[in-house]
């Protein structure tokens, strides 16, 4: 018998405020993504960024606190998490994954899609971005194996719970690399095939 599943709670709509502020942070993610991958990383300074965003540096700084999080954005860390909590119990850990992941991903628009896959391609290929990204997967990963742990009722450094969270965000990783270097994937589609081939593995 196939699990029921909940109705989508009504989501709330941000202020003008706050859609400004997610404009100000977009355009100037956008623009670093865009000097990084024409000037190099190390050969494109904070201050060019903001002048190509229309800010001030100060400006930056507010909305990343490094010129590395330009790159490396975890904002996604706190909508997964909560949307991963509220999926039904009757789901397998890969449902309730794949269930949230779809529905993110559903809510990004293309050029967003196209920024993270721009960001992915300069990650892989600027070896100072690479090292410190591993920083980024490991924070996001810990974040997925906490997550997981509360929905299980294990502690995060439960040795199952590890394994799992690192097959999960293996397979994760390995599809955003091929993603980086085929600009025609679907990248939602082939995430999620990719994860049902997990089915059937749980903490």
């Amino acid at each position: 018998m196939k699990p029921q599943t909940q109705p989508d709670q009504p989501r709330a709509v941000p202020g003008l405020r706050e859609r400004k502020k997610a404009r100000t942070k977009a355009a100037i993610q956008r623009e670093a993504v865009r000097l990084f991958r024409e000037q190099g990383y190390a050969g494109t300074t904070v201050e060019q960024v903001a002048e190509a965003a229309e800010v001030a540096p100060s400006t930056v700084f507010r909305y990343f606190a490094t010129k590395q999080d330009l790159v490396f954005s975890r904002e996604y860390d706190l909508p997964f998490s909560v949307m991963f909590q509220a999926q039904s119990p009757e789901l397998t850990p890969i449902e309730a994954e794949r269930r949230t992941i779809r529905s993110m991903l559903e809510d990004i628009s293309e050029e967003e899609m196209a920024l993270q896959r721009e960001r992915w391609i300069l990650i892989v290929s600027e070896p100072e971005l690479w090292g410190a990204g591993l920083g980024s997967i490991t924070q996001s990963m810990r974040v997925m194996s906490e997550q997981v742990a509360k929905r299980a009722g294990r502690d995060p450094g439960d040795a199952v719970v590890r394994a799992y969270s690192g097959a999960v965000f293996g397979v994760m990783l390995q599809v955003s690399l091929e993603w980086a270097e085929d600009p025609d994937m679907d990248f939602a589609t082939a995430l999620d095939e990719a994860l049902e081939c997990l089915e059937g593995l749980r903490p």
